[in-house]
């Protein structure tokens, strides 16, 4: 049985200096954040906090300046496919089908090893996942953007992934579309026991996924201010939730946090 403690991936005093013609910029300061396998981690608080700059870290798209990153008891040094990413832009290859679209990433994960048969069906059960099977034919440019988004997160989970990381891949979608994308995100992760960690500006967003809610101070120099543990039972319903009091309570925790103790700068000035 796995020890309950283990931690998965662990950010240890990592420090963050982009260096820059204007001169040397502090994003980030002494993170230190574990999360166990299985976990579904958000990453919130206002713009220019280095919510995606974290988790861009963790991805390994980027080296911190200091500290260490760990992932499956490996040091990150560099992208991989054991940690899958989805950005805000589907970034989707236009003259590609969406079934060619996850495929290319099969097959650069599986190809050495595996036949064009256990390639395509690998390619076909994740679309499936994310109810896409009948639009494996079709372009970006035949699709919504909803879907485009659900290809994204197809395209990530078919390289089965240890971690999916998630920056913002809601932020660019209308409200119903949103809600409806998040609901499917619950069931995916339930269904492939994903570890996640996810960078969003929605209270309730982070609310309804979460299983911790990660809370970032106001950059320069941001670092982790405080922690929430959300303790709703999953499988999770938006509609019962509307209705639930520890909801409210979590909601409120976080919207205390990040609008009274952390106040974005243009506010006060408006204040």
């Amino acid at each position: 049985m796995e020890n309950p403690d283990y931690k998965f991936i662990d950010v240890q005093q990592a420090e963050m200096v982009f260096h820059t013609r204007k001169g040397n910029f502090h994003a980030l300061r002494d993170i230190n954040l574990s999360i166990r396998k299985g976990e579904f981690v958000t990453l919130i608080g206002h713009s220019g906090c280095g919510k995606s700059t974290l988790l861009n870290l963790i991805a390994g798209l980027t080296t911190a300046t200091d500290g260490v990153l760990i992932c499956a008891n490996r040091e990150i040094a560099g992208p991989s496919p054991e940690r899958g990413v989805v950005f805000q832009n589907h970034s989707l290859l236009p003259w590609l089908t969406c079934f060619e679209n996850v495929h290319l990433a099969v097959e650069r994960v599986f190809g050495a090893a595996e036949s064009k048969a256990k390639l395509k069906q690998r390619t076909k059960a994740a679309l499936e996942m994310v109810g896409l099977m009948h639009a494996e034919t079709k372009r970006p440019s035949e699709i919504s953007g909803g879907m485009k988004q659900r290809v994204g997160i197809a395209r990530a989970l078919s390289m089965e992934p240890k971690v999916l990381l998630l920056d913002e891949p809601f932020g660019a979608l209308d409200a119903l579309t949103r809600a409806h994308l998040q609901d499917e995100l619950l069931k995916i992760v339930a269904k492939a026991q994903s570890t996640v960690v996810m960078v969003t500006h929605d209270v309730d967003e982070a609310v309804l996924l979460s299983d911790r809610i990660v809370m970032m101070t106001n950059g320069p120099a941001a670092t982790i201010g405080e922690i929430l543990t959300v303790q709703l039972a999953r499988p999770r319903e938006r509609v019962a939730l509307a209705q639930s009091a520890l909801y409210s309570e979590y909601r409120t925790s976080v919207l205390e946090f990040l609008y009274h103790r952390q106040a974005h700068p243009a506010e006060k000035e408006v204040a």
